[in-house]
């Protein structure tokens, strides 16, 4: 989880990840935020990101994209 708060870090520093629940429909992140996002996950984590997971309940909190991250590297 440190690794992915690191990278969120980097792209929006200003936004506390530990309590934000609402990065997406709070626009903390926007389409190219995530598309940077996905990105630097799929490299960091070796995992494949598919487009139908590339929504806002998969994105709107480092919790949910940790859950995300998580179920993707034990799908292999």
């Amino acid at each position: 989880m440190e690794k992915l708060i690191e990278i969120l870090e980097e792209i929006q520093p200003e936004v506390d990840y530990s309590a934000c629940t609402d990065l997406v429909d709070g626009h903390y992140l926007d389409s190219l935020s995530i598309l940077s996002l996905v990105a630097d996950l799929e490299d960091a984590f070796d995992i494949t990101i598919p487009t139908v997971e590339i929504i806002p309940d998969n994105f709107n909190s480092a919790d949910s994209l940790w859950k995300m991250i998580l179920r993707l590297q034990e799908e292999g």
